[in-house]
């Protein structure tokens, strides 16, 4: 196709319990993605895979030991999906944990060092403060003096769409407070804080072990979600940028503006859902018709044969003249 390719890959807030689990055993780069990345997490990869699998999970998809490792391997399944298509994505813009795929993607990480940074992160996380996240139909501006004990501003997602992230009760009397003065206000399904500085104690000594990993420049533009700038490799070799991101704000609509100030460009939602679409829906260059969105999976929860039909949909619309057999004998 003519214009240039941007894999749009989602975070926290995105998961669900089946989700994308149509495509596993019948699609075979899907499938072997995932295999490749639960291998990868040995013993703990076995139990992930069993959770995801389940309709009734053994542990809470929304725990940072469920939601984070799961979403960073399906947006990384279906990054290879995309490559194996042919298609180059010309930038990556990952939103929270998206972004360590998004890397991941673009040779920055080894799969094997990915997950090593993926698991150690959720390790340190699940020992941290229990809170939440908040999505908000609002500016900054509007939300700041409602904010208080310890709640913060962790991501700027749209001009009047952020989401605020704290400890609980001081998460929940600040949703009443909003809600009171006719905000609309949505859970973001989290069991934890993300991007509040009262994570910062539970990422102490990330850097260290970051550091042992081996990182490469990025093969692709990568725009990060915490700059809203494309990396560079000083960037990426610096241990401390990828310790600080569970306790930093997202600044995804900041970063994707960078992303399309660059190129117009067809942004492929690469992961659950389609939150990360429905946003840049929002953006002036796809308003206009200059740049498109296209989304990978459904936008909701549903039996497998809505995945496969998305991702059918999906290449159709990236203009995939074929599939591989095996997906398109069950889709």
């Amino acid at each position: 196709m003519g214009q240039p390719i941007a894999l749009l890959l989602p975070g926290q807030g995105s998961q669900h319990v089946g989700m994308a689990t149509g495509l596993y055993r019948t699609d075979p780069v899907f499938t072997a993605a995932m295999d490749e990345v639960f291998t990868e997490m040995g013993e703990e990869g076995a139990r992930l895979l069993a959770d995801w699998l389940a309709p009734h999970p053994t542990v809470d998809l929304d725990h940072v030991t469920r939601s984070q490792p799961l979403l960073f391997a399906i947006d990384y399944a279906l990054g290879q999906v995309v490559l194996d298509w042919g298609l180059r994505p010309e930038a990556l813009l990952g939103h929270s944990i998206g972004e360590v795929a998004g890397a991941t993607l673009a040779g920055v990480f080894s799969l094997s060092d990915a997950v090593r940074l993926v698991l150690d992160r959720i390790h340190r996380l699940a020992d941290g403060p229990p809170g939440g996240m908040l999505a908000v139909a609002a500016r900054r501006a509007d939300v700041t003096a409602f904010l208080d004990g310890d709640v913060v501003i962790g991501a700027v997602n749209a001009p009047r769409q952020i989401v605020l992230a704290g400890p609980h009760p001081a998460l929940a009397l600040v949703e009443k407070s909003l809600v009171a003065q006719n905000f609309t206000c949505r859970r973001v399904p989290s069991l934890s804080p993300f991007h509040s500085p009262v994570l910062e104690p539970a990422t102490a000594g990330a850097a260290e072990a970051i550091a042992k990993l081996s990182v490469s420049r990025p093969r692709i533009n990568l725009y990060s979600c915490y700059t809203a700038v494309a990396l560079t490799h000083e960037d990426v070799a610096d241990p401390n940028y990828w310790a600080r991101q569970p306790a930093t704000a997202v600044w995804f609509w900041p970063a994707l503006n960078a992303l399309l100030a660059e190129r117009d460009a067809v942004l492929v939602e690469t992961g659950p859902g389609q939150g990360l679409a429905q946003l840049a829906r929002r953006h002036p260059a796809v308003r206009a018709g200059r740049s498109s969105v296209v989304s990978l999976l459904p936008g909701r929860p549903g039996p497998g044969e809505l995945d496969r039909s998305a991702l059918a949909y999906a290449a159709e619309s990236l203009g995939v003249e074929e599939l591989t057999e095996p997906f398109r004998a069950t889709s």
